[in-house]
Order: structure tokens, then C-alpha cells, then sequence
């Protein structure tokens, strides 16, 4: 049975990610280092972990693997899931594979290179909009099409 597992201290598509689950009866597991509210609901689980950098991400990079689904903006921690066999998403719906994983960890270390060198080339971007949330909505119900032939 797979479960979709959300790195959701940041994760601007919580919402989204529980109408999914209902619609697909799987079972959901919020996993933060706390200040989410509990979500009172039969298919959720919320997590809490240690307080310290990376201990949602130690989480579920131990427990992820074949038919599950995760949802990270974390690439290092996408890079761990998508090697444990995972279904890997991005907040944009954008999947990770291992076939992109290469190129997404250097975009991400040429990126923090940028940002050191560059005090004043911080955040930027554009805003998180319903477009991006109907491509993450579109992507979900894709990986977990593909999650169950990974079991």
C-alpha cells in the first residue's frame, strides 16, 4: 500500500496533498520539527521530530522506498528517496528521477555557490500561484499512478 510522505515545515501544497489521499484512500504523514497544526482526519499522520536542521528529511529518507510517495522541495533529501525507489514530487509537481537527479543536485550546488559569493542574490523568484498548485495536484495523482508497479 503506498503512502505519501510530506516534508511539510515549508511545504506550501499540505492542502493539496491531503485531497489527493482522500480521493485515493492512502495514507498521509505530515512530518515536521513542529508549529503545524494536527490535522484531525482517519488517513493523516503528523510526525514530529527532533528540533535540529534535517531531522524531518533523516526521517523519511529512513522509512521512504518502493510505492511510496514523497513531497519535498529538499534536493538532497529527493536524491536519498528517489534511491530508496521512491516516487519523488516537487511543491511544482515537477517529479525527481534518477534519470534528472544528477543535474538537480548540481543546479542546487551551483545555486548555493551563487548565493555565498552574492550576499545581496538572496530569495527572488517568482510568487507560489494556482498554476504551480494544479501542476503539483497533476503530478501526485501521477506518482502515485506509478507508485504501486514499484512495489
Amino acid at each position: 500500500m503506498s503512502r505519501i510522505f510530506v516534508d511539510a515545515d515549508a511545504c506550501p501544497v499540505k492542502a493539496e496533498a491531503l485531497r489527493v489521499a482522500e480521493r485515493h484512500g492512502v495514507e498521509l504523514l505530515y512530518v515536521a520539527n513542529g508549529g503545524l497544526r494536527p490535522v484531525d482526519h482517519p488517513l493523516v499522520r503528523m510526525i514530529y521530530v527532533a528540533q535540529g536542521p534535517d531531522e524531518a528529511d533523516k526521517w523519511i529518507a529512513e522509512r521512504a522506498g518502493p510505492g511510496d510517495v514523497v513531497v519535498t522541495g529538499d534536493v538532497p533529501l529527493a536524491a536519498k528517496c528517489v534511491a530508496a525507489g521512491a516516487q519523488v514530487l516537487g511543491h511544482n509537481g515537477e517529479a525527481f528521477t534518477p534519470a534528472n537527479m544528477g543535474q538537480k543536485l548540481a543546479t542546487r550546488d551551483l545555486m548555493a555557490d551563487l548565493r555565498a559569493a552574492d550576499p545581496f542574490r538572496q530569495g527572488g523568484g517568482r510568487a507560489f500561484g494556482k498554476a504551480d498548485r494544479a501542476r503539483f495536484l497533476e503530478g501526485l495523482e501521477r506518482a502515485l499512478r506509478l507508485a504501486p508497479r514499484a512495489e
